[in-house]
């Protein structure tokens, strides 16, 4: 069975710098895109940030010029580097991946990790 794991939340002053990292386990043939998304309290889940296999990215407005996110296909994960984090970047983020792995051999699935709280103090 395939899973994200990610890692790397915690509390951080605004300014500050964290690095998310997400690792896809399990046997894997082949991940299409990856994103990190993320849920304030009371918000609804919005995408932070994707990646495409290749390596074209998409980021949400708020985070333009302050996070960057990038890939390790070799190691099946993902990372969401964050800089000039803001009060309002507090949240948990969750890893997507679209996953083509040996428990759905004929068709590419959606998983998401269990995600990691990120609060940033002012």
């Amino acid at each position: 069975q395939e899973q994200l794991v990610e890692s790397g939340g915690g509390l951080v002053q605004a300014g500050g710098i964290l690095q998310l990292s997400c690792a896809a386990s399990g046997t894997i043939f082949g991940i299409n895109a990856m994103g990190w998304y993320r849920q304030a309290p009371g918000k609804q889940r919005e995408l932070v940030a994707s990646i495409t296999s290749r390596g074209n990215t998409n980021y949400a407005d708020s985070v333009k010029g302050r996070f960057t996110i990038s890939r390790d296909n070799a190691k099946n994960t993902v990372f969401l580097q964050m800089s000039g984090l803001k009060p309002e970047d507090t949240a948990v983020y969750y890893c997507r991946a679209e996953i083509w792995g040996a428990s759905t051999p004929s068709r590419v699935l959606e998983h998401w990790g269990q995600g990691t709280l990120v609060t940033v103090s002012s």
